[in-house]
């Protein structure tokens, strides 16, 4: 189940990133990350309502509360700001994979905290990165000065993306292991990202003194809207959902198979060009996962 969860996790992530690049066509990062996770906050809010479960965002701990905030501003507020940046000036083909490259620092936190990783899981964890790095790769022909340097800002992004997203997930890990049940799960998700929303909407006159998160067309606001409902409410919860059944160490690689399913999307939907480096790519991506799966 814990493997199933982070699986259904990178599938979100995959829709979310395809909304996302259509909607940064027409809006800056910031203003963007107000409007997704504003109506993400809203809608999760409501469901909880809806479902009579309120109630258990007062009953979990002020440890759990803690770290869901701190989580939701490091890795929604910062990190996601920054992926929708990488995302504008790189587009989603290295955004995308670069962004994914986070399990090796997970991993990092997670032998900090005295977990057990097994070479299995370090080798899986190896091979899905080695398979996204492939992914990216892209033949450079033809670029100007000024094309470079927004190349070289927009993988600087991504890779600290990657580190920030990290940070953010083991916290929410240890969030969830305070209170290993779904309901819990399902608060401690809907509690961060009320948190980096409330954040954001309060530094507004700061950090969008315009307030261009009210002037966007409907299209955008949909887009980023939908998008982020199906990351940040679906996607999220299918993570923190898998640190109930499964280590931090096997949840989070099997969560960064975003790109595969990126690019078998285009193959399939969009009819783009399956080169060899994609080709080698996604069976390095579909090995690691194995190598994760029979732990």
């Amino acid at each position: 189940m814990g493997d199933l969860a982070a699986l259904g996790a990178a599938i979100c992530w995959t829709i979310s990133a395809i909304l996302y690049k259509g909607a940064m066509l027409n809006a800056k990062p910031v203003p963007a990350n107000i409007v997704r996770l504003t109506g993400a906050g809203v809608v999760l809010l409501t469901f909880l309502a809806v479902i009579g479960k309120l109630g258990v965002l007062m009953s979990l701990s002020t440890y759990a509360v803690l770290l869901a905030c701190v989580s939701g501003i490091i890795g929604l507020g910062f990190g996601d700001t920054l992926y929708l940046t990488s995302l504008k000036l790189i587009g989603v083909a290295r955004a995308v994979p670069i962004t994914c490259i986070y399990p090796l620092f997970s991993l990092l936190w997670v032998v900090f905290r005295g977990e057990t990783v097994t070479l299995t899981i370090v080798f899986g964890a190896v091979a899905i990165v080695l398979g996204i790095w492939l992914l990216s790769r892209e033949e450079e022909t033809g670029k100007g000065e000024t094309q470079k340097k927004i190349l070289v800002k927009g993988v600087a992004a991504a890779l600290a993306t990657a580190v920030i997203w990290s940070v953010s997930i083991t916290m929410i890990n240890m969030a969830i292991q305070e209170t290993s049940d779904l309901d819990h799960a399902l608060a401690i998700n809907t509690f961060r990202v009320i948190a980096i929303a409330i954040f954001l909407l309060v530094s507004v006159p700061i950090i969008d003194r315009d307030f261009g998160f009210l002037k966007m067309q409907r299209k955008t606001l949909i887009a980023l809207i939908v998008g982020g409902i199906v990351a940040l409410g679906l996607g999220w919860f299918f993570l923190t959902f898998s640190f109930i059944y499964t280590l931090e160490s096997r949840a989070v690689p099997i969560s960064s198979t975003t790109p595969l399913f990126s690019t078998l999307s285009g193959i399939i939907f969009l009819h783009e060009k399956m080169t060899t480096k994609n080709a080698l790519g996604s069976i390095l991506i579909v090995v690691g996962i194995f190598l994760i799966f029979i732990i």
